[in-house]
């Protein structure tokens, strides 16, 4: 079964909890603090496999979940980090922010991609150690790993689409080119989905072909079955529009042409655009004048034309050729850009208040669920996100609390696994 859409949930491996632990040794009285760090959570990965052809997988199994981190140990052991959970997908796979459309990710090679960073480890008690609190107590919590619902989009990878009407013998080419074998008969949608052939045309030198199947009049709007393969042209360097010239079915040829180059533009403008050779298919069955009145319509229109019978391999190979040479002259398979962009974290009215703060040995201890997402998202290096993490601090009330309850210049306040000293 060929599924080229799914909608899964990941969410990567929460941070271990730092530990709370104290050294103990034989003949060594009062050896101090010594709890280790947790360990990161694990990411999730998504790999691209050249095995893969469909995401049937995700369509039984939707939901993944990364390992978490481990707790920190005594002996400032750090606590085992949660291992990576590796997702193979097509190569050709989109992957987007399912809220928000945006785009995570373009699969389009085997290198693994971060989609979500596992959370890091708390910080164990031996971190808060000072000359004036020589007995930190506590230790702090692993930071959550980020978790997202996606979907995924498959988009396949090849250099030339060949569209055109159903039962016009793009199967047929394909398979006479390559060493794909679709199923061919004399029906209208006897290919279900899209094939693939890679077209070797020299010693070290081919391209790769795929055969769009389904298009008819009305496909960009849901009708027929090309709606559900018009993403798969997109990619593609060149389009090969294949069109029966011998109007063996009642139709018209020049009719074809315009009807499936009105559904490529009304579902993607670009593809208006897009490189195109014409392919007068059936030219066994057609005549000269046929043949002719066809080829003056296409060249009228300064694109390149051809004349072939796939069915008796007439004028195959000048098309291979044809179809190489233009190749080198353009530009690589199209990837998609990363646009996602991190939510930031905003702080309503309701939560404003929702934070709590205690003061253990002259720290000032400051502790909110919401501040987890904050520390997510912010480089504690950057001055910008310095600057946002002041703000939400003044915003939710954190600064207005710590004067209240009498924080002086030079004091440390405590958030996180984060310490600083008190500004005015």
């Amino acid at each position: 079964m060929f599924i080229d859409k799914a909608v899964i949930r990941v969410k990567a491996g929460d941070g271990g909890n730092g530990a709370v632990s104290f050294h103990r040794e034989k003949y060594i009285a009062a050896g101090g603090p010594d709890g280790g760090d947790g360990g990161k959570g694990g990411n999730v990965v998504f790999v691209g496999s050249r095995d893969m052809n469909t995401l049937i997988d995700f369509k039984y199994k939707k939901n993944f979940i990364a390992e978490n981190g481990m707790k920190g140990g005594t002996s400032r052991c750090t606590g085992k980090s949660g291992p990576d959970l590796v997702i193979k997908v097509p190569i050709g796979t989109i992957v987007r922010d399912a809220e928000s459309g945006q785009v995570m990710a373009d699969i389009s090679t085997e290198e693994p991609v971060i989609i979500a960073r596992g959370g890091n480890g708390g910080w164990g008690n031996h971190h808060f150690a000072t000359p004036i609190r020589q007995i930190p107590r506590f230790a702090k919590p692993g930071i959550p790993g980020e978790k997202f619902n996606l979907q995924l989009e498959l988009k396949l990878l090849a250099d030339v689409g060949l569209v055109g009407f159903p039962n016009v013998g793009k199967s047929t080419l394909i398979s006479v080119v390559s060493a794909a074998k679709p199923k061919i008969a004399n029906y209208h949608f006897t290919t279900l989905t899209p094939v693939l052939g890679v077209v070797k045309v020299a010693e070290g030198k081919s391209f790769v072909m795929a055969d769009i199947p389904g298009l008819i009049e009305g496909a960009s709007e849901g009708i027929g079955l090309g709606h559900e393969f018009l993403r798969h042209v997109e990619r593609c360097r060149l389009i090969v529009h294949v069109v029966d010239v011998s109007g063996c079915e009642g139709r018209d040829p020049k009719e074809d042409f315009e009807a499936i180059n009105k559904e490529l533009a009304n579902f993607n403008e670009e593809l208006a655009a897009q490189e195109q050779i014409v392919v007068a298919n059936k030219a066994d069955m057609a005549t000269d004048e046929q043949v002719e009145e066809f080829r003056q319509f296409v060249e009228a229109k300064g694109l390149q034309f051809f004349v072939m019978s796939a069915a008796t391999h007439q004028g195959v190979e000048p098309l291979v050729h044809a179809i190489s040479q233009k190749l080198d002259t353009l530009p690589p398979i199209k990837r998609f850009e990363v646009t996602y962009v991190p939510k930031t974290v905003e702080v309503s009215e309701d939560e404003k208040w929702k934070f709590d703060i205690k003061v253990e040995d002259g720290v000032y201890i400051v502790e909110a669920d919401w501040l987890v997402q904050v520390f997510g998202m912010i480089d504690l290096e950057d001055e910008e996100d310095l600057g946002y993490f002041q703000r939400v601090l003044r915003s939710s009330g954190i600064i207005d609390k710590l004067e209240e309850m009498g924080v002086q210049e030079g004091d440390t306040v405590s958030i996180l696994n984060f310490e600083f000293d008190y500004i005015r």
